[in-house]
């Protein structure tokens, strides 16, 4: 098969019917009729599951896949690629803030550059100015923690070899970071700038992406763990140059030692400080409990379509 159109659907009732429309007319161009459209239900509390399955009773090319609960976007795109059959895979959100026509310069792109993926980089982040502010921090601290040159702005919308997306799939862990998974899986790989339409607001609240900043970081690095040992060893330092001075103080000076603000200030400064490092080591101590567990990243209830395999 030539090439696999993959989406994933979370109250996207609305915007199947055009996605579809679209989608067809630019894979027909470039595929003929060898082409396949992947749809990944991600436990969509509305009626998308149902609009879309009606799509499988006019098009052979289209599967439904119809996960068993909502596991969150990033799992349901790698179950979508693992259930994609196409030489080339456009990976791309439904809701049409992303064109499905981007496609066709993507795969010229490709083409051009011999690379294995081509990917679309946001010319100016959509949204308000909490959002593109949140966003801009978002790749900001994620770099400076992990190291990654993770290129800012970056969309869901990218076009995949073969060989690239059965690589990416070989990543098994449970927290599942994709922007993180697209970078360390490698190969030739390049920014195509796009223009993102702003149609629905985010569902990426202040709330979400703290929790997707931790996640990321601690799925990728050990940063945090290594910042605990040196902070120790400055307080520890400072604590002892401490102590030393108040020795001196009482053999030499025998001045009153006093101060008990400073010394219930430092109590709770060190205590808040213990507290914390103990919740970054429990946050990877979780991580390697869930990925002990070896549970599945998502559950697959039904798959949809006439050419499933």
């Amino acid at each position: 098969m030539k090439l696999c159109i993959v989406a994933t659907l979370y109250q996207s009732a609305p915007y199947i019917a055009e996605f579809h429309a679209r989608a067809t007319v630019v894979a027909q161009q470039l595929a003929g009729d060898d082409y396949q459209i992947v749809l990944v239900n991600d436990g969509s509390p509305d009626d998308s599951l149902d609009v879309a399955i009606k799509l499988t009773d006019n098009d052979t090319h289209v599967v439904i896949v119809d996960l068993s609960r909502n596991f969150g976007h990033h799992k349901a795109m790698m179950t979508g690629l693992d259930h994609a059959r196409g030489e080339r895979v456009f990976l791309i959100d439904v809701d049409l803030e992303e064109q499905p026509e981007w496609l066709l310069d993507f795969s010229q792109q490709m083409a051009r550059e011999c690379c294995d993926v081509v990917y679309g980089v946001q010319e100016r982040r959509k949204g308000n100015w909490f959002e593109r502010w949140s966003g801009q921090w978002f790749y900001t601290l994620l770099k400076m923690l992990t190291g990654f040159p993770l290129p800012q702005n970056v969309v869901t919308a990218r076009l995949m070899t073969r060989r690239y997306v059965e690589a990416l799939l070989r990543h098994r862990e449970r927290e599942v970071f994709m922007a993180g998974l697209w970078h360390i899986t490698g190969f030739a790989q390049t920014g195509k700038k796009v223009q993102k339409q702003s149609s629905s607001e985010t569902t990426y609240t202040l709330r979400r992406k703290l929790s997707l900043l931790v996640n990321s970081v601690t799925s990728f690095s050990n940063a945090p763990l290594i910042s605990i040992f040196y902070i120790g060893l400055v307080i520890s330092f400072f604590s002892t140059v401490y102590i030393a001075y108040l020795v001196l103080q009482r053999l030499l000076w025998a001045a009153p030692l006093g101060g008990w603000t400073s010394v219930m200030a430092s109590i709770w400064l060190l205590g808040g400080m213990i507290i914390s490092f103990i919740g970054v080591v429990g946050i990877y101590l979780a991580k390697i409990f869930s990925e002990a567990k070896q549970r599945p990243y998502t559950i697959v209830r039904h798959v949809y379509g006439r050419n499933q395999d």
